[in-house]
């Protein structure tokens, strides 16, 4: 190795040299600036002609020598080395990569005339400090057609993603649409529109649910994605239509217990069964479950309950979440902040929440016996006396009275066995559920009682904000310290990520305590029952020649109820509060 000064002219330039995309104008003026200044730092590497020339071939630096000669250089120091085994190759990959990092097509070309010399991708890797993983990804421009390759060399590089996706289409393809696509002579390539006629769907080996079985019944032959993080499965197939034959069969075979596949739409979300309601709590064992594919492919259960075989009238009951007063009535209808589907949704929630805490939270024996006179004043009771022969209305409670019978049919228990069957016959009893079998006001106060609140899920989902108006959303986004964006949907995304941490949210609506005024409409009706129920034992007294002087004017108040027995007689038929809204 030794320092001489030449004639930079006399320098020949290596054809195979590592670094083929040229440098921008910008740096070129730098570098020659810098060169007239204080002339060339770092002399180029050369090393003698082979072949019996005396002349000496650049091995780095290139640029340097050309600089010099625009800025008129009469000699410049240069470094002459012997010539490598490789002719170079591994030495001129390691000066280009730490100097500045190479192209994608430059590095390529580089592995590429290393392999042909005879080195292994994993000598390779260890001698550039490269992963074998990033080695083998260059080694796929291999598959890239030449003359994308050539624009790429110019310095237009597509981005990783389009890259990737070039490289995976076959040379045919690549063709005809670089045909299609090509840039005029100094223009760059519009890669995201090669890119986008390149691409093809993937359906991918981590969200299928089938077998090795189904894969080879279908002729799937999974493919590495080497442009995806190392850690992850990220084997995939282009056989879009057997996948989804695969999956679908498994689908199929694989049916739960009042299960069945249903169809989606256009926008990828399941399509129930006519009059189905969606459940978005807890499912129960008498709900339905529905098995569908998404739109990457993947299986998805959507969980619904089909409506009671007989329908109610819909009317609209004191006390319930419905009540409009007849002011509200006439005037013009504003979007409310909570939707009907949002109304189910809280209604799911509450109920579930209102049972894990009739199961497991603390309750007074007191309190428990005051909550099931509670929940037998609930819309959704009804229990007949036998009398007729219909039993159907209390034999659900049957299996809770069967744990304080013996076999001989007598009363014997414990108080430990009298708490299990009461919160068993609490929750068989009281429902927030929206529909026939909503408790109403009682099941509110019944978990306001036993703090039910703190049983609520974490409703700061994608599909509860859906349900929400921009008004209520905005209020949601102050409350979390968020300020609230342009755009209702941008509104919806930042809350959803803020949500998706530890910090729950529970909506001000879903809260078990209800409002003043449904509770007063609920007493004011339990008023009319005892009222209406004194009126008919005067009557009758009348009939038998009976009469009373303090029947009057007032005889509707709950102070002229002799008992809650008696008041619970009446025929529910009798109140609009006696028939539950759908």
């Amino acid at each position: 190795m030794q320092i001489q000064k030449v004639d930079p002219r006399a320098l020949k330039e290596n054809p195979d040299r590592m670094r083929q995309t040229k440098s921008s104008p910008q740096a070129d003026a730098l570098m020659l600036a810098t060169i007239k200044a204080v002339g060339i730092v770092q002399p180029p590497v050369v090393a003698p002609e082979a072949g019996g020339g005396n002349g000496y071939i650049i091995d780095a630096g290139h640029r340097r020598v050309r600089l010099a000669i625009a800025a008129g250089l009469e000699e410049i120091e240069i470094l002459v080395v012997d010539a490598a085994n490789d002719n170079g190759a591994m030495r001129s990959m390691v000066e280009n990569s730490v100097r500045e990092a190479l192209n994608p097509v430059d590095q390529w070309r580089g592995i590429e005339r290393l392999v042909a010399l005879g080195w292994t991708e994993e000598a390779i890797a260890v001698a550039l400090a490269l992963p074998v993983r990033q080695i083998r990804k260059l080694r796929l421009l291999a598959n890239v057609l030449p003359a994308m390759l050539e624009q790429m060399a110019l310095g237009d590089m597509p981005s990783e993603q389009q890259l990737k996706i070039i490289a995976a289409a076959g040379e045919v393809e690549q063709k005809e649409v670089w045909k299609a696509h090509k840039p005029k002579k100094g223009d760059t390539a519009a890669w995201w529109s090669i890119a986008n006629a390149l691409t093809k769907k993937r359906m991918y080996a981590k969200d299928a649910s089938f077998g090795d079985d189904l894969r080879e019944a279908y002729g799937i032959e999974w493919v590495e994605d080497l442009f995806a993080p190392a850690d992850q499965d990220s084997r995939y197939t282009t056989n879009v239509e057997g996948y989804l034959g695969a999956q679908h069969e498994w689908m199929t075979s694989n049916l739960p217990k009042r299960g069945a596949i249903v169809e989606v739409n256009s926008w990828g979300q399941p399509e129930l069964p006519k009059k189905a309601a969606q459940v978005y709590g807890k499912p129960s064992k008498t709900d339905h479950a529905g098995l569908y594919l998404d739109r990457d492919g993947k299986v998805q259960t959507v969980h619904y309950r089909m409506p009671e075989a007989v329908k109610p009238k819909d009317v609209t009951t004191p006390g319930s979440d419905d009540v409009v007063d007849g002011d509200s009535a006439a005037a013009p209808k504003a979007r409310p902040d909570v939707t009907q589907k949002g109304q189910d949704m809280i209604g799911d929630f509450r109920t579930d929440a209102l049972h894990d805490a009739l199961g497991r939270a603390p309750i007074e024996d007191d309190m428990l016996m005051a909550l099931l006179v509670l929940a037998f004043a609930g819309q959704n009771v009804r229990v007949d006396s036998g009398a007729g022969g219909a039993l159907y209305g209390g034999a659900r409670f049957g299996r809770h009275v069967a744990r304080l019978l013996t076999e001989d049919g007598r009363l014997s228990f414990d108080m430990d066995t009298v708490r299990i069957a009461a919160r068993a016959t609490l929750i068989d009893v009281l429902s927030c559920r929206r529909g026939m079998s909503n408790s109403g006001v009682v099941s509110r106060l019944a978990g306001e009682a036993i703090g039910a609140d703190n049983y609520l899920p974490n409703m700061g989902s994608e599909e509860f904000f859906a349900c929400l108006s921009r008004q209520a959303l905005e209020t949601v986004a102050k409350d979390a310290g968020l300020e609230p964006r342009a755009r209702v949907r941008e509104t919806r995304s930042a809350l959803v990520t803020h949500f998706e941490g530890d910090e729950n949210l529970v909506h001000p609506s879903a809260f078990f305590a209800p409002a003043p005024t449904d509770t007063i409409a609920f007493l004011k009706h339990l008023d009319q029952k005892t009222a209406a129920l004194d009126e008919v034992d005067t009557t009758e007294d009348e009939a038998e020649g009976f009469t009373t002087d303090d029947v009057g004017e007032e005889a509707g108040t709950s102070d002229r109820a002799d008992t809650a027995e008696d008041a619970a007689t009446l025929d529910d038929h009798e109140t609009a509060y006696g028939i539950a809204a759908e």
